[in-house]
């Protein structure tokens, strides 16, 4: 999906999307479209010369090289908590530190995880093999063939693009396996079938992929055949997202399901049987999973079956065997109330661990299903925390990790056993920022239809309310995806030390209430997740926390576009924007790498009605001379394969060429997340945190 960093510059989860193509045909009207060409000379030397200008002044400031080094030490710090996966008897983890700035893919057992500093084993050294190869790799993931775990995919990226090529390794050996299956460089879906098969959908020349840039097709490869021999197995339409063809394995459990994308939210599952793919009878808006016997069904719009109606946001269950017979008698798992949300869901052998929003407040319940056909719900033990997520370890053990923090609780990692007592506290993040004078509250601001917008603030014990305080304001609200309060280290150290306001919102658009909350900000509606904004930051004015003066704001991705909207719609209510890896051209963000997959989102400028009311916030086509604009700070990466440069290069130039203020910088690196390693991104972070500091204090 679509989706932002909560923080300034993190990472940003990846998706399959295609590798830059070449810009669509020019308008007459737009003077920039020469920015669309990515690797274009002219582009490029543009490029060259913002970036110098801003760097020129940020990396002057006396602030940056302090806050630089300061984020830096806390990204490279070997107290951070090494995340892990267990394969085997192994877990995994990724780890990227001064020393290993691209990463070390190593593991070790639980018998050391549990000691203070554990013996690893490395199982791939990335820096050593971009040295060996002349390539700058960064890690993309791993994908395993289950139940054997004696052979992975790994996905490696240039630079940190979307695109990755795949590579078939040997995790006993730590080699890759000669003349195993390779793919080259592109936005590739794989998944296993066996040991010697694959399900590959990749850019197989012309017809293979759809407006969006996803595979279109699926084939399976035979091992020690070309891929161009690959048999077609499943196909979508041109004017679909994707399609897909995957497997999924659990204890005494293998199906094969396909999958065709019709929109970003609307899909056709099918299941394969009988040598071929059978579609189900399944709501299009519905997220398909399953567990051992049992099928299991996310909705997102209300759905009669069986009799009854089920509400959206409901998690149901029900055994296979008689879903496939035509039986709708779904088990509900879990149904949101009133400002309740369904945050995920994972499954051990035995339970499903049910992770849900109340209020914008983690609660954790556990399922379990009972032999007359029934399922017990109960609160997981040891789990009472104001931010916390619980994940099966794996699918043969009751075993989960649980991890727990808040804005100003660094997070910890307990492992318990369903059943077991209390979980087991393993790791903890130190205390990286000062956060004892600090305190952080919940409110509500009335958005323009009055709707209550929560939003929560973090700021020092003893604030003044006098309107005075450097106050930034953070936004998303979209794709249904919830802002949460975790823990933000960088923030902490960068910003709420140096006596700064963090105000992070609740917007429509988000799931942060289910999805009715986000339903309620699609295409057409689109302003009203720019109305809560407004408005929080119109109750932040009222509450006499900040005054226009003090109030920067921040987004990036679907945020970016986000602040670039209000930026131009209220230029009088804040001083700072820092906008990040944005959407800014509404006009052609569908014909721009991934921009048609998200037409579900914001509505298809290509029809008149979609976009009559796309034309009224595209902030590129917004700006106008001779207002008085805040301030704006512009970032993207030259390698973001996801959303095209180009919207952040044609805003800046836009910007200036009427004379407003705005600083431009764009890595050469980092994909949608806008940095490769560490040291890239606490470059970004510290570029954006002096310029906060500069215009806001």
């Amino acid at each position: 999906m679509l989706r932002a960093p909560s923080a300034l510059l993190r990472r940003i989860t990846p998706l399959v999307l295609p590798l830059l193509p070449a810009a669509a045909a020019p308008s007459p009207d737009d003077p920039h479209l020469w920015l669309e060409e990515v690797q274009g000379e002219r582009a490029l030397a543009w490029v060259r010369e913002r970036n110098a200008h801003s760097l020129g002044e940020l990396e002057a400031a006396a602030e940056f090289a302090p806050l630089r080094d300061r984020l830096l030490a806390i990204l490279d710090s070997r107290a951070r908590i090494p995340y892990v996966s267990r394969r085997g008897d192994h877990f995994y983890n990724f780890w990227q530190d001064a020393a290993h700035p691209r990463g070390l893919w190593r593991r070790t057992t639980l018998a050391e995880y549990r000691k203070p500093e554990p013996a690893w084993e490395t199982v791939l050294d990335l820096d050593a093999l971009g040295r060996a190869e002349g390539e700058n790799w960064v890690w993309k993931g791993s994908n395993w063939l289950e139940p054997d775990l004696d052979r992975c995919l790994i996905s490696l990226s240039r630079g940190g693009a979307d695109a990755v090529v795949v590579r078939e390794f040997d995790p006993g050996a730590k080699a890759f396996v000669a003349d195993g299956f390779r793919l080259p460089e592109a936005k590739t879906q794989v998944a296993w079938r066996d040991r010697d098969h694959l399900y590959v959908g990749t850019d197989f020349g012309p017809g293979s992929l759809t407006d969006s840039g996803y595979a279109r097709q699926s084939r399976l490869w035979r091992r020690g055949t070309p891929l161009t021999a690959a048999t077609l197995v499943f196909e979508g339409q041109a004017t679909d997202v994707s399609a897909s063809v995957y497997t999924t394995v659990e204890p005494g459990f293998r199906r094969e399901f396909a999958r065709r994308g019709t929109t970003f939210f609307t899909t056709e599952h099918f299941l394969g049987r009988n040598g071929k793919f059978e579609r189900l009878d399944l709501p299009a808006d519905a997220r398909l999973g399953t567990w051992r016997e049992h099928l299991l069904l996310t909705l997102r719009k209300e759905w009669t079956a069986g009799g009854r109606t089920l509400p959206a946001g409901a998690l149901l269950a029900l055994p296979w065997t008689r879903f496939l017979a035509g039986d709708r008698d779904f088990a509900v798992l879990f149904a949101p109330g009133p400002r309740e949300a369904l945050a995920g869901y994972s499954a051990t052998r035995g339970h499903i661990l049910i992770n849900t929003l109340a209020n914008v407040r983690s609660r954790i319940l556990v399922a379990k299903p009972r032999p007359d056909g029934g399922w017990d719900r109960t609160p997981l033990a040891g789990a009472d925390f104001g931010h916390a997520t619980a994940s099966a370890e794996s699918d043969d053990s009751d075993a989960f990790w649980l991890q727990a923090d808040d804005f100003l609780t660094p997070p910890s990692l307990f492992r318990g056993e369903i059943g077991g007592g209390a979980p087991e506290l393993l790791r903890q993040l130190p205390a990286f920022f000062a956060a004892e004078p600090l305190t952080f509250s919940q409110h509500e601001a009335v958005s323009a239809d009055g709707t209550r917008i929560p939003y929560f603030q973090v700021a020092r014990k003893d604030l003044a309310a006098d309107g005075r305080n450097p106050t930034l304001l953070y936004g998303y609200g979209g794709f249904q995806i919830s802002q949460t309060p975790n823990h933000r280290a960088g923030m902490g150290a960068a910003w709420l030390e140096q006596g700064g306001v963090y105000v992070l919102a609740n917007l429509r658009g988000g799931g942060e209430f289910g999805p009715a909350w986000h339903q309620a900000a699609l295409k057409a509606n689109r302003q009203k997740a720019y109305d809560d904004f407004i408005a929080v930051a119109e109750d932040l004015v009222r509450r006499k926390i900040t005054s226009p003066r003090h109030l920067g704001i921040q987004g990036g991705s679907n945020g970016g576009l986000l602040v670039g909207a209000v930026m131009v719609q209220r230029p009088d209510l804040f001083r700072a924007v820092v906008c990040q890896v944005p959407l800014l051209d509404m006009r052609r963000y569908h014909r721009l790498l991934a921009g048609a997959s998200w037409m579900a989102e914001y509505g298809n400028p290509d029809e008149p009605a979609d976009w009559a009311h796309l034309a009224r916030y595209s902030p590129y086509h917004n700006v106008r001379a001779g207002v008085t604009y805040p301030r704006m700070l512009l970032t993207t990466s030259t390698r973001d394969d996801r959303v095209h440069p180009g919207h952040a290069r044609k805003m800046a130039a836009r910007l200036l060429e009427q004379g407003h203020p705005a600083l431009y910088y764009e890595n050469l690196e980092g994909g949608h997340g806008g940095a490769a390693d560490n040291r890239q991104l606490a470059r970004m972070q510290a570029l954006a945190y002096t310029f906060l500091l500069r215009e806001l204090r």
